[in-house]
């Protein structure tokens, strides 16, 4: 293994292990791309490979269900659909929290998903 490789690789342990991910990220030589598995061996699905602070925000008065229910963790498109309807019904939300008002949606998702909302 190159010691540019091995260099990469500790990194992705190290920065893996902070943040709790589980999966690696070591490219070969041969392919220019970096491939990423999970421990299983299977790949990964880019909502693993991407930080939550690096993924983009969703806007929360303009996404559509099928963007926030993308884009949220713990959101599905029954619950996405739920926020859009809130929106729809009652005008744009003025503060993220009020996201706790539509039903479904409690404070433990806003926490969780908080870095990646935006009005």
């Amino acid at each position: 293994m190159a010691k540019s490789q091995l260099v990469t690789l500790c990194l992705s342990l190290a920065l893996g292990g902070a943040l709790g991910y589980s999966s690696l990220s070591v490219a070969t030589e041969a392919e220019p791309a970096a491939r990423v598995v999970t421990q299983s061996g299977s790949p990964a699905s880019p909502r693993e490979i991407t930080p939550p602070l690096l993924q983009e925000q969703v806007s929360i008065n303009q996404a559509t269900a099928e963007q926030l229910s993308a884009a949220l963790n713990g959101v599905g498109l029954k619950k996405a659909q739920a926020i859009v309807n809130y929106r729809e019904q009652y005008g744009p939300f003025s503060d993220i929290q009020q996201l706790g008002e539509v039903p479904g949606i409690g404070n433990a998702l806003i926490e969780r998903n908080a870095a990646r909302l935006k009005l």
